[in-house]
């Protein structure tokens, strides 16, 4: 009878480590390069987006992304005024997704399979087929990018990108936390 007891136990055990596994924070590791020649921040720290043709033909598309990029500024002191900037700011952003080639797990064939042969302990052998007719996951590409010029001189004063992939999203708040991890 004591022998029982310790079911229950495991299986609680087992059930909240699955549910703690699942309760985790995603992390969102993107490569950042940023370049700049200012020693400090202007002040007044202010700055006005400037937008390409192409981010004004898509003007509502563009305005989440310009709205997650003024958050990001925010939070390391720049505040938008488009009346007297003294820098002014570029937005690019990129995204697209395509299959991996190099997946390991993958052919184009669908009747693609492996026989092989193992020997396991107790000298016992075996004879078996392995089919790998999945098809390789899709790989998200996010990118953002940020220029950012002095407004009376108009040179480029600090320049900086983050890239991200990764097989799991195409949330468009990724962008926001490029923004962040850029600057």
């Amino acid at each position: 009878m004591t022998q029982r007891r310790w079911i229950p136990a495991l299986l609680l055990g087992l059930t909240v480590t699955l549910l703690a596994g699942c309760s985790t924070t995603r992390v969102v590791e993107g490569q950042v390069q940023s370049f700049s020649t200012l020693a400090a921040v202007p002040a007044p720290a202010t700055y006005r987006i400037e937008r390409l043709p192409s981010q004004q033909m898509h003007a509502t598309a563009f305005a989440a992304i310009e709205t997650q990029a003024e958050a990001a500024l925010a939070r390391v002191g720049l505040r938008r005024d488009d009346t007297q900037p003294r820098l002014i700011a570029l937005l690019g952003v990129e995204g697209g997704y395509a299959m991996p080639r190099n997946w390991p797990y993958y052919s184009p064939d669908p009747f693609y399979g492996r026989w092989g042969w193992s020997l396991g302990y107790g000298g016992r052998w075996g004879w078996g087929m392995n089919w790998m007719m999945d098809a390789p996951p899709t790989l998200y590409h996010r990118k953002v990018s940020l220029v950012l010029r002095d407004a009376a001189t108009q040179q480029v004063v600090y320049e900086t990108s983050a890239t991200y992939e990764d097989v799991w999203t195409r949330d468009p708040a990724i962008y926001g936390v490029l923004f962040d991890q850029a600057l």
